[in-house]
């Protein structure tokens, strides 16, 4: 197993522990954490705090080198605001633990030149599978539907 995915589940269930949204992320620079979070928007009451906006929120101001030489976890494929954010700080790669239950931005950071590697991990989609059952609403409501 992946040390950073597993690290990125442990932050979904961080968050899905705290009655959030299971998804969780990790910044990895030159093969350490620097930046680490889950999605927090019921915890905090945000419209913005997906967990790949929390893990880049948490690493700090960083220059552009330090995200040009970064790779990004994520237990889910990265909504279009996320990846946004991927693409403005130039962060060349994304590993994605799932994109079963929801597909994101995939096409649009390949495009822009950003490896993107989804693993399909059964972690992270029987987690998403879960939480969409029994909390539909709130999981429509954090994907704009």
């Amino acid at each position: 197993m992946d040390e950073f995915l597993n690290a990125a589940v442990a932050e979904a269930e961080a968050g899905l522990a705290e009655g959030g949204i299971p998804i969780g992320s990790v910044l990895v620079h030159e093969g350490r954490i620097i930046g680490r979070g889950h999605n927090r928007r019921v915890q905090r009451s945000s419209a913005i705090l997906h967990g790949e906006m929390d893990a880049l929120e948490n690493a700090g101001r960083l220059p552009a080198a330090v995200y040009a030489r970064s790779v990004l976890y994520t237990t889910l494929s990265p909504c279009a605001m996320c990846s946004g954010a991927i693409l403005l700080y130039r962060i060349p790669r994304v590993v994605v633990g799932e994109n079963v239950t929801f597909r994101g931005e995939e096409d649009l950071l390949r495009d822009r030149g950003v490896a993107v590697d989804v693993l399909q991990d059964a972690r992270c989609i029987a987690m998403m599978r879960r939480f969409i059952r029994e909390r539909s609403a709130l999981w429509n409501e954090d994907i704009g539907v």
